[in-house]
This record gives structure tokens, sequence and C-alpha cells, in this order.
């Protein structure tokens, strides 16, 4: 397993083994965030889904998911949900 130095938390760990899912930001993820900073954002993810009673069909709620996954991960401001 390789390990790579953390944007998140600045520490060298074990990188994910594979991209958290398709595209840019998951690209992104698996380049600079560490295995154990990404299971504290499965975890935060889960109470933002919660918290806002996320129904994630609607496009509206992935982008939103996605601001606060930028914003937990890599320090961007968070912003509330459009209705």
């Amino acid at each position: 397993m390789s390990t790579i130095t953390c944007a998140r938390c600045g520490q060298t760990r074990d990188q994910l083994p594979r991209p958290p899912f398709p595209g840019a930001l998951g690209d992104r993820i698996y380049d600079a965030i560490c295995q154990v900073c990404w299971k504290e954002w499965l975890r935060q993810q889960t109470a933002v889904i919660n918290h806002y009673g996320l129904d994630l069909l609607d496009p509206k709620a992935r982008k939103f998911l996605t601001q606060q996954t930028e914003a937990f991960l890599f320090g961007a401001l968070p912003q509330a949900p459009e209705s």
C-alpha cells in the first residue's frame, strides 16, 4: 500500500486503494486524501445527509453533498443547500 501526505491532516498515511468514485473529484481525493480522513468524511457524510434530509436522487442535493465533500476534505467554505 502506498502512502501520501494528506492535504487535510498533513500526516503521511496510507493512500486509498483506488479513487472513491469516478471523475475529477474522485481522482483529487485519491491523490491527496488519506484513508483516515476519508473514513472521517464517510461518517460526516451520513450526518450531513440526515441533518439536511437530502434526497440523493435530486441533482441539487448531489451538488450540495459534493460541495460539502470538498469543504470537509479540502477546506472550501460550505454553503447551505438550495431550496
